[in-house]
C-alpha cells in the first residue's frame, strides 16, 4: 500500500543532523514506494532542503518564522501541524532525539493519534509495516503495528542505514507560510555547555568512563582514543556523580541511550542501568581491573587491566594503523 510520510528533518547549527537521513530512509520503508515528504522548521533552513531530497525525499516542504529560530514545542508543533493539515499524510517520523522526544507526544495527542516510539528497525510483513522497539530497558523487544490512523513513529538514532547520498538528485522545496503566533515559552537566551568533537548520541564510535577513571583528569586518556578514532566521549553516572564530568555526558537509563559501531567501556563496572544505555552497541569492548565486573557479560571483547596502561597502548597501536593506512 503506498503511502505519503513526512519526515521531519532536524536541524542543529544549522546542519541537518545524520538521523535526520535514517529518518528518511525509514520514511521510504514506511510509504512502501509512496511519496516521502521531508519537512524542515526553522528562521532559515531551506537551503538545507535539496541535502534531503539527495537523501531520498521526493520534496521538501519549509516553514520559515523568526519565532522558529529556537525550538519551542508549541511553536514547532504549530508548524507541523499546519504541514499535516495542508499535506495529509499517512505516516509520520521524527527522530528519537531529545527534540523528537518532546515534540511527537504533542503532535500525537493534538492528531489523537498513537505513537511508536524508540523503534530499531522497520520492516514490511504481511501487510503491514512493523516496528521493532526495546523494552524492560534493552533486555527485551516488542514488535508493534499501527491498526487505525496515521502511522506515527520516531526512531533511535544509529539503528537504522540512511539510504546513499545521490548528488545528482533534485527536487521542489515548497515554502509554506504559517502563522506562528501566542507562544507560551519564549527562548531568551540558550546557554550550552561546551561540548567538543563528535555529538554523542550519533557517534559511530563511543569511549565511556566509569568511577574507574578515578578523577577528571583520568578522562583525558579517554578523549585521546576518542580523538584518534573520531568518536565521543561518555560516562557512566557513577563517574557523573563523582563529578569527573558533566551530566550531559551520561549514559545509561537516566541518561542517552546511544548504539554505536564501536563501544569501548573503560572502569564501568556494568550497572544493569548503564548497560540500558548501551547493550545494543554493534562491538562492546570492556577494559576493567575486576575479572568479575559485570559488564564483562555483555562485552564482545573484555580487557582485564588498568585502563590507564590499557587504553594509552590501544591510543598509540590505532596511531600506528591509521599512519600506515
Amino acid at each position: 500500500m503506498a503511502r505519503k510520510v513526512l519526515v521531519l528533518g532536524e536541524v542543529r547549527d544549522g546542519a541537518l543532523r545524520n538521523v535526520s537521513f535514517e529518518a528518511l530512509s525509514a520514511g521510504k520503508t514506511i510509504a512502501e514506494g509512496g511519496e516521502v515528504v521531508g519537512v524542515l522548521v526553522g528562521e532559515s533552513v531551506s537551503a538545507l532542503g535539496q541535502e534531503l531530497i539527495q537523501h531520498g525525499a521526493s520534496r521538501v516542504v519549509v516553514i520559515e518564522h523568526a519565532e522558529l529560530a529556537q525550538y519551542t514545542s508549541d511553536g514547532y508543533s504549530q508548524a507541523l501541524l499546519a504541514v499535516i493539515e495542508e499535506e495529509k499524510p499517512e505516516g509520520l517520523v521524527f527522530g528519537h532525539t531529545a527534540l523528537g522526544k518532546d515534540l511527537s507526544p504533542r503532535i500525537a495527542g493534538k492528531l489523537n493519534s498513537g505513537l511508536i516510539s524508540d523503534a530499531t528497525a522497520i520492516e514490511v510483513a504481511g501487510g503491514n509495516v512493523v516496528f521493532t522497539r526495546p523494552i524492560y530497558s534493552g533486555k527485551a523487544f516488542e514488535k508493534k503495528i499501527v491498526t487505525d490512523g496515521i502511522i506515527f513513529a520516531t526512531i533511535r538514532p544509529n539503528n537504522i542505514s540512511a539510504l546513499q547520498k545521490d548528488e545528482s538528485l533534485s527536487g521542489e522545496v515548497n515554502p509554506l507560510t504559517v502563522d506562528i503566533k501566542d507562544l507560551r515559552t519564549i527562548i531568551k537566551e540558550v546557554v550550552r555547555k561546551a561540548s567538543e568533537g563528535v555529538d554523542l548520541s550519533e557517534a559511530k564510535v563511543v569511549i565511556a568512563g566509569g568511577r574507574g577513571v578515578k578523577s577528571e583528569e583520568g578522562f583525558e586518556p579517554l578523549k585521546e582514543l576518542a580523538t584518534v578514532l573520531g568518536g565521543a566521549v561518555g560516562a557512566s553516572r557513577g563517574a557523573c556523580d563523582a563529578e569527573y564530568c558533566d551530566y550531559s555526558l551520561q549514559i545509561g537509563q537516566t541518561g542517552k541511550v546511544v548504539t554505536p559501531d564501536l563501544y569501548i567501556a573503560c572502569g564501568i563496572s556494568g550497572a544493569i542501568q548503564h548497560l540500558a544505555g548501551m547493550s545494543n552497541s554493534k562491538v562492546i569492548v570492556a577494559i576493567n581491573k575486576d575479572p568479575e565486573a559485570n559488564i564483562f557479560k555483555v562485552a564482545d571483547y573484555g580487557i582485564v587491566g588498568d585502563l590507564f596502561e590499557v587504553v594509552p597502548l590501544l591510543t598509540e597501536e590505532f596511531k600506528k594503523i591509521k599512519i600506515n593506512a
